[in-house]
């Protein structure tokens, strides 16, 4: 039996990292999920959102950041989309430049996009083992 996808969108601000990793982590849990792609979720999850929340609205009030889970043909798949300023390089920016490598380590895919209305949209792939 599949499960519809969880689907949240809340204010990019630091609030809703464990919020949301929370919330995925549940749900992948329920579905069956267990560790070690139970921890690679959470971390790809608290980096993608923590992504949104540092660089997709730097000057402008939080915008919003959208996370989609679900599991099909066992694969999690979860999407992380904002509506904000796009992959732009920035010279001041505040992260360390570590968190797409980690996402990248953690995930069997990682596909980097423009969201529908010209943010980041981040999707990502987790295959459950046996």
């Amino acid at each position: 039996m599949q499960r519809s996808p969880l689907r949240f969108a809340v204010p990019a601000v630091p609030a809703s990292v464990p919020l949301l990793r929370t919330q995925v982590a549940e749900f992948v849990f329920t579905a069956g999920v267990r560790d070690p792609q139970l921890a690679a979720v959470k971390l790809a999850v608290s980096e993608a959102v923590t992504n949104a929340v540092v660089h997709a609205y730097p000057d402008a009030q939080p915008g919003e950041v959208r996370v989609v889970t679900f599991v099909e043909d066992a694969t999690v798949h979860v999407i992380v989309s904002d509506d904000g300023m796009g992959m732009l390089p920035r010279l001041d920016s505040p992260g360390l430049g570590v968190g797409l490598p980690f996402i990248a380590s953690s995930a069997d895919t990682l596909q980097i996009g423009v969201s529908e209305n010209g943010g980041t949209e981040l999707q990502m792939t987790f295959r459950m083992t046996a």
